[in-house]
């Protein structure tokens, strides 16, 4: 199958971007006085949205107040320093310029705030998405697929060719949900064996196996 549109998770999928949230979390935490959790803590807490994340993050029987305060607090943090530490994946550069060479449309769809998305977008990769899309308050966070159905509405290109791309069980169910294939990246957030146990058919251990797999 050579595919018309290829769509990429963020988080764990182009951009690895766990220290920087981790930084972010525990920054909230700290304001309410909570302890601190562990980059591998954070780790498994993310993929749900930043509201899960704080729910998550929070000590257990913690007020729904409170919750909300970690969650504002992590936004405030993460909107100055959602970079600092945040890096590209090896290879997915040169994959989406040779993507785009071959006329493929490229675009993000995250459960990540979009103003994140965008602000992480342009910075790290100028020119090489068609449309980036993050959470908000008027589309449904994955697994839901409105995300991925609005993208691909707006690039013209119908589900059959197209593919999403990430790195855990929330992007496989969002694929599932939207009628695409997924492939799944081993180098995220959820490890390989996870990945198989959560149903993936399709894994890719580098960019250069990812790439294979869309051509």
């Amino acid at each position: 199958m050579i595919y018309r549109a290829v769509i990429f998770d963020m988080d764990g999928t182009i951009l690895d971007t766990l220290d920087d949230m981790a930084a972010s979390i525990n920054a909230a935490l700290a304001e309410e006085g909570f302890p601190p959790r562990t980059v591998d803590e954070v780790r498994r807490f993310v993929g749900n949205g930043n509201h899960k994340l704080a729910e998550r993050a929070v000590p257990a029987g913690t007020d729904g107040e409170a919750v909300e305060r970690v969650f504002r607090a992590f936004h405030r943090h993460y909107r100055a320093h959602c970079a600092d530490r945040t890096r590209v994946y090896d290879g997915i550069p040169a994959l989406l310029h040779r993507l785009r060479g071959r006329g493929v449309r490229t675009a993000v769809v995250s459960n990540k705030a979009d103003y994140a998305v965008q602000a992480l977008a342009a910075r790290y990769f100028p020119g090489l998405f068609d449309c980036a899309a993050g959470e908000s308050s008027s589309v449904r966070r994955k697994p839901a697929p409105d995300g991925v159905l609005s993208v691909l509405s707006a690039l013209g290109v119908p589900k059959e060719e197209a593919v999403y791309v990430g790195d855990s069980e929330v992007d496989m169910e969002t694929a599932e949900n939207a009628g695409l294939p997924c492939i799944s990246v081993t180098w995220g957030f959820r490890p390989r064996t996870f990945l198989l146990a959560r149903g993936a058919r399709l894994l890719a251990d580098s960019a250069d196996e990812l790439e294979a797999l869309l051509s």
